[in-house]
């Protein structure tokens, strides 16, 4: 069996449980999928006074085994809000004796980075060190945020000039980090996945009653739920969302997320007039995910920026359509007009999309036939192969 070491610095724990779930899912679908063993490492930063969150993040670095993968949490210092130039370094140094450690004991095939940044310099470093090829995969922020300028762009080019290869989450956001002149190697497309036996059209009626009861939502029946799913921050773009939301006659926004913007865009729901068609649920559950998303009319993601949002595909398989704009991957998922639409990331341009979707009344099976080709156990097998292609040119 081929042993992959992979460190994640989003990966869920007990304090947060769906934190990079997405990297959970193909690390299990490629450990039950493949005849990769996968380690995993999930370097979680903490400052040098730990209080409130960070206090609880540093309960939760606790060495688990999920989904058939092995899980460790170490710490590292963090400095929130300004360290960001030596996350890489420090999370090297956490990570290394117990990579060392590992491979002595039993040695490891390749090395895994499920971010540009800063995972990937720091096991860049670990490469050189343990003398490992590895990986990198490029999700969406770690290029459009990280690698536009400064000291992270450089690390990153760095970083992708040492790779033994190169993925990306869309064609699109490959594109981009050429177009950023972060690499001019190859970058291959490695799609999400997607767990068909969760996610799938679910009876509509019967979904809107049970969230209405568990979640106390308020609203007529004959009032279209709008679902905006993703951090209350303002990459993600709930603002104009409920800004939206005001120029529709009728329908309802529920908003799944945490996060410090949630407050402020009270506040603006409250100014809109729309303060009671805004509805706040807070984190839920993956396994929730399915009876919200089969809930909802339309899925509301106007993120600024996204390499291929896993809730897009995750509510087109539930038969939602969305109404996202043109970022990352859009064009790649919605490709007629039974996913959605694509509009301008104004609150006009989002509110005729809603319309146009909810006048378009396809059917929820229609809908989700148009991501059949997303599922875990093909992704798990492309990232095999991806991985056995890089240990066989080294050879």
């Amino acid at each position: 069996m081929k042993r992959v070491l992979t460190v994640s610095t989003l990966y869920p724990n007990t304090h947060r449980p769906r934190f990079g779930a997405f990297v959970a899912r193909s690390m299990e679908a490629l450990a039950k999928y493949t005849e990769w063993e996968v380690t995993v490492i999930n370097p979680i930063g903490v400052p040098p006074v730990a209080l409130g969150e960070y206090a609880e993040l540093k309960e939760a670095a606790v060495d688990s085994v999920d989904g058939g993968v092995r899980v460790l949490r170490p710490t590292f210092p963090l400095i929130p809000k300004v360290g960001a130039r030596i996350n890489p370094w420090a999370i090297r140094r956490s990570v290394l004796p117990i990579a060392e450690r590992l491979h002595a004991e039993r040695p490891f095939d390749l090395l895994d980075a499920q971010f540009l940044f800063p995972d990937g310099p720091a096991v860049a470093g670990l490469a050189e060190r343990l003398g490992l090829p590895f990986s990198v995969k490029a999700r969406g922020t770690d290029v459009h945020y990280w690698g536009l300028g400064g000291h992270s762009k450089k690390a990153i080019r760095t970083t992708l000039d040492r790779a033994a290869g190169v993925l990306a989450v869309s064609l699109a956001l490959a594109r981009d980090m050429q177009g950023l002149a972060l690499t001019r190697r190859e970058i291959g497309v490695h799609y999400t996945g997607l767990d068909r036996d969760l996610f799938r059209p679910l009876d509509h009626d019967s979904m809107r009653r049970m969230i209405a009861e568990e979640f106390g939502l308020a609203m007529p029946d004959d009032e279209p739920l709008l679902l905006g799913v993703g951090a209350l921050l303002p990459v993600k773009g709930h603002d104009l969302s409920i800004r939206a939301l005001g120029l529709l006659e009728r329908g309802h926004l529920a908003l799944l997320g945490t996060g410090d913007r949630r407050d402020a865009l009270a506040r603006l729901a409250q100014d809109e007039g729309v303060a009671d068609r805004v509805h706040f649920l807070g984190g839920v559950s993956h396994d929730q995910l399915p009876v919200l998303l089969s809930a909802a009319e339309v899925l509301v993601l106007p993120s600024q920026r996204e390499g291929l949002a896993n809730a897009w595909i995750e509510a087109l398989a539930c038969g939602t359509p969305i109404v996202i704009p043109n970022v990352g991957g859009a064009r790649e998922v919605v490709r007629s007009r039974s996913a959605g639409r694509i509009v301008e990331r104004t609150p006009e341009a989002i509110a005729q999309g809603i319309r146009a979707v909810l006048l378009d009344r396809y059917t929820r099976r229609e809908v989700a036939e148009t991501v059949e080709q997303f599922d875990w156990r093909a992704h798990a097998e492309a990232l095999a192969r991806h991985y056995d292609e890089l240990i066989a040119r080294r050879a």
